[in-house]
């Protein structure tokens, strides 16, 4: 499903290029009291659709991302279990399914493909945090059960989190 697996330096190169050249950041630092959920924990809230990076200090990271539309939303813990630059994208078979004109697989770095300039796959499923080719989608119910957020965010995310990150998919 995802191609281009990535890891040390290299990989923060490419991410520090792309940094460089996007817009305002979206994240901002807020106030976080879920005392039940450890540092450096990923919480996402479906009916806020943000995502939240867990300092430990009474306070998180909190970026806007765009969640599984109705009927597609899932609730659950996991973890961070790949990270890839530039992934390459092959449709789910529900998604190709419901668009059946979509190629077998899409390259990274196209601008057709939908996981953006990075993606940090979840454990147990088909699902992912990841960048976006379309960034009016972010705030919204959109996906079929991916997290999607400004590639601005998912540079800044993916630098701070590593594989084996605990993830919180809340209502």
């Amino acid at each position: 499903m995802f191609g281009q697996r990535e890891w040390g330096a290299a990989a923060g190169l490419v991410l520090a290029g792309l940094g460089s050249w996007m817009p305002a950041q979206a994240r901002e630092m807020v106030p976080f009291h879920e005392f039940s959920v450890s540092p450096g924990s990923v919480v996402i809230r479906i009916s806020e659709r943000r995502l939240y990076l867990v300092n430990g200090d009474g306070t998180a990271i909190r970026y806007p991302v765009a969640v599984g539309k109705p009927g597609k939303q899932w609730i659950g813990a996991t973890k961070i279990d790949g990270k890839y630059v530039q992934p390459a994208w092959s449709p789910p078979n529900e998604v190709r399914r419901d668009n059946p004109r979509l190629p077998n697989l899409i390259p990274g770095g196209s601008p057709r493909n939908p996981m953006g300039v990075a993606a940090m796959t979840l454990a147990g499923g088909e699902y992912a945090i990841h960048g976006t080719n379309r960034p009016s989608s972010v705030g919204t119910y959109a996906s079929y059960g991916c997290v999607r957020m400004y590639n601005q965010d998912i540079v800044d995310l993916y630098g701070r989190v590593s594989v084996g990150t605990q993830v919180y998919m809340v209502r």
